[in-house]
């Protein structure tokens, strides 16, 4: 079944913006969760220019679906990642002049550094996805590592400036999706995804998870987190029936 994870960086975004202690990131993760989440996902970065650790520690005493830690895959990082144990990691590339993520790993230069980050938190039985572009060097790459995961880079699907250029990228993203799981990799996808474009990838075959949040953010700040989670579930379901019926 495909499941909705929820990305509240952005809430966190509001709060730094004034360096205040409002709204709270904890607060916006319980009520993405009674609005039908099934899982909450946040970016520690390096800079701390939204999520602080003080947030993933509080969410991981209260979330009670799963928390999915986004992070650059650095000692640092590591290191917090074994102390708090989310349910799981996904490592995603990190540059510090960014607005945000534009890409994926470069698994295949660096296996065996990303082999070991991801040794060492699975064998603290922490679950670990690799974010990169729907590449089949990069997923073989990914393979190669020993991850559970992957998340597909939906980036360039989101971006299209037509719809020939929409249906190529979701093409791309749906081939990159079977051949991840040919290489035993389950897949997850996200970046850039909307109310208007998310339909599409949720229909993609074995996909198990989005994650959406900059979208999510937005609508709630208009309905309401409860509301705004609702409907992307909605769009989730209605996907799910859809493939449920071309079988």
């Amino acid at each position: 079944m495909l499941t909705l994870g929820v990305n509240i960086d952005h809430i966190a975004t509001i709060r730094q913006a004034r360096r205040t202690v409002e709204p709270d990131p904890v607060a916006a993760a319980v009520l993405a969760e009674l609005g039908g989440a099934d899982g909450i996902t946040v970016h520690l970065r390096e800079d701390r220019r939204h999520i602080q650790e003080r947030d993933v520690r509080l969410l991981r005493q209260t979330v009670r679906t799963h928390l999915n830690l986004e992070m650059a895959a650095t000692d640092e990082m590591v290191a917090i990642a074994l102390d708090i144990k989310p349910d799981y990691v996904t490592l995603v590339p990190e540059r510090r002049e960014e607005v945000t993520t534009e890409g994926g790993l470069d698994v295949v230069g660096a296996v065996d550094r990303l082999g070991d980050v991801v040794e060492a938190l699975q064998d603290a039985h922490i679950p670990v996805s690799l974010f990169i572009d729907a590449d089949s060097k990069q997923i073989e790459a990914s393979a190669k590592t020993g991850a559970k995961f992957i998340e597909l880079h939906t980036g360039r699907y989101a971006e299209a400036h037509s719809p020939e250029e929409r249906r190529k990228e979701l093409g791309i993203l749906a081939q990159g999706a079977w051949r991840a799981r040919e290489a035993g990799l389950r897949v997850n996808a996200g970046h850039g995804l909307t109310y208007w474009n998310t339909y599409e990838v949720a229909c993609i075959e074995g996909m198990e998870e989005l994650n959406i949040g900059h979208t999510i953010v937005s609508r709630a700040a208009l309905v309401g987190m409860e509301r705004a989670v609702r409907e992307m579930q909605e769009i989730l379901q209605r996907a799910a029936l859809d493939i449920k019926f071309r079988r």
